[in-house]
């Protein structure tokens, strides 16, 4: 697979680096026990996980100027708190469960498979995660990043195009020697049509136990992998 001339990875963070779901569900349990709250933190989890996709789209159209990811979050939090019945959590509180995105846990071969890639190849986020949150996100999961790459950058989410060009143009790389790691294949499509090259690695426990995994045509990215470990030996790191 080092024919296709990689000399950089750029990954998606949530859901393929980090595990969301399972570390809202540990915090908010956490939470819950102090306040004495009666919620269902999986069904909260995937809630808050849903609004991500709407909040974004509301910049991408214009109905808000840029604002973070971290702002966003809140806002969406703000709305969940109210469907959820949920009252009686101060403003530090509200801000500190807000703040649950830049503590999450990471897939258990993450921090491996990661550090072998580092070996080889540069490797950097590319995210639309902002800046603080990457930052503390890596400093909470142990990877040592090469560089952070936020779609905060770009001040724009992806998948615009802009998000890509700007992580190849901050590399001084072409898009074809920058290998885009993702468990969505949406970001990965996204990716390819601005010249990159693509690796699929699958996280069927992304959305939790029970959720049905959509079909996904696998022949259309360059690499798949089990998990970064698998990667890493495809790529003879």
């Amino acid at each position: 697979m080092t024919t296709l001339n990689i000399r950089a990875l750029t990954f998606d963070i949530f859901g393929t680096v980090v595990d969301w779901r399972s570390t809202i569900m540990e915090e908010g349990a956490r939470l819950g026990k102090r306040k004495n709250l009666q919620v269902d933190w999986g069904l909260f989890a995937d809630h808050w996980r849903a609004e991500y996709g709407p909040s974004m789209d509301r910049v991408r159209q214009n109905e808000l100027g840029w604002t973070k990811l971290d702002d966003l979050h809140k806002q969406s939090l703000y709305k969940l708190l109210h469907d959820f019945g949920i009252i009686g959590l101060s403003d530090d509180e509200i801000e500190d469960f807000n703040k649950v995105w830049h503590r999450l846990h990471p897939w258990p071969d993450a921090v491996q498979g990661i550090a072998r890639l580092r070996e080889r190849y540069i490797v950097a986020t590319l995210s639309n995660g902002n800046f603080a949150m990457l930052v503390n996100i890596a400093k909470t999961v142990g990877i040592v990043w090469d560089c952070i790459l936020s779609a905060e950058l770009a001040h724009c989410y992806k998948p615009d195009a802009r998000v890509y060009r700007m992580a190849a143009d901050l590399l001084s790389l072409p898009p074809s020697q920058i290998l885009m790691v993702a468990a969505h294949p949406s970001d990965l499509k996204a990716a390819a049509r601005v010249g990159f090259r693509t690796a699929y690695i699958p996280r069927p426990q992304e959305h939790g136990p029970d959720h049905k995994e959509d079909a996904v045509d696998r022949g259309k990215f360059d690499m798949v992998a089990a998990d970064f470990n698998d990667l890493a030996a495809q790529l003879d790191a």
